[in-house]
């Protein structure tokens, strides 16, 4: 059996937790919260990137992508910032739903699992 491996953790979580040949992520939100839906999007997808590197996988083998959105009329933003990004050869099998998330200016939150 696999070992387990945990990155970035603290007394709560684990930001990656690798098991086999899966990575998986936790849900990630931005540090500036400042900023609106696309920003926030791609703040997170950067750090996605930075987690998937640390785990030894990237974007192109991403399994699955859940995104939780403070207001579903706001969805478009985010889906340009993803679409940007994401290897659209390779894309995951992804949900998005509008959620009440952690504070009122933490407009969006994703988590993703990828293989190595």
């Amino acid at each position: 059996m696999s070992d387990i491996k945990r990155l970035q953790s603290d007394k709560r979580l684990s930001r990656a937790v690798t098991h086999g040949n899966i990575a998986y992520l936790a849900g990630l939100t931005a540090d500036d919260r400042s900023k609106g839906m696309r920003e926030q999007t791609a703040e997170i997808l950067s750090k996605i990137d930075a987690l998937l590197k640390a785990a030894g996988t990237d974007k192109s083998k991403l399994l699955s992508a859940v995104i939780w959105i403070s207001d579903m009329r706001a969805k478009p933003q985010m889906d340009e910032a993803w679409a940007a990004w994401a290897d659209q050869q390779n894309l995951p099998a992804r949900a998005c739903v509008e959620a009440r998330l952690g504070s009122p200016d933490t407009l969006v939150e994703i988590m993703v699992q990828a293989a190595k």
